[in-house]
């Protein structure tokens, strides 16, 4: 199927780990909670480790306990399958609910303007990711890259998607 002209954001659910099985399952490494929450999100694109893309409806799987597998229509044979690892699962950010009051997808941050409580300009959020121990905002401007914890209230003040800005307590020379 050919790639479509998908408008907005997307959002990266998954990838290919490998193949289950001879018939042409699929091994899925999933980020959404639960694990086969994946399934709900459609339709999605793939991306190849190459950069090429297509997009893709009808998948259909199951959490095994172990592993994700799913079946992904017009595949029916393990060496399609591995010739797919690494592959990325992603959808268009309309394709996820909602999010509830005072909830936001991390994706919806990207490309905010980030402020300090002095109302120093510290750059557009770039990306967020998780450490582990806390998330990390990552802003970039024209001269530099910053890494802030995620932190509430500590270092992230507030979030203002109307003004486009997040707050944060941060000290424009770290």
């Amino acid at each position: 199927m050919a790639m479509s002209d998908t408008p907005g954001r997307r959002i990266l659910l998954g990838r290919v780990i490998g193949a289950f099985g001879v018939k042409g399952d699929v091994k899925l490494e999933s980020w959404t909670e639960p694990r086969a929450a994946i399934f709900r999100y459609q339709p999605w694109i793939l991306r190849t480790p190459q950069g090429a893309e297509r997009e893709l409806r009808g998948v259909r799987g199951r959490d095994t306990g172990k592993h994700v597998v799913a079946q992904i229509p017009d595949i029916d044979d393990r060496d399609t399958v591995e010739a797919m690892r690494g592959t990325e699962i992603y959808v268009p950010r309309e394709a996820l609910p909602p999010p509830k009051p005072g909830e936001y997808y991390w994706v919806d941050l990207e490309g905010l303007r980030v402020l300090n409580l002095e109302g120093v300009d510290l750059g557009t959020v770039s990306h967020l990711f998780s450490t582990g121990a806390n998330d990390v905002l990552v802003t970039r401007d024209d001269e530099r890259e910053r890494m802030i914890p995620f932190v509430t209230p500590q270092y992230v003040h507030g979030i203002d998607f109307d003004a486009g800005v997040v707050t944060v307590d941060w000290d424009p020379e770290f």
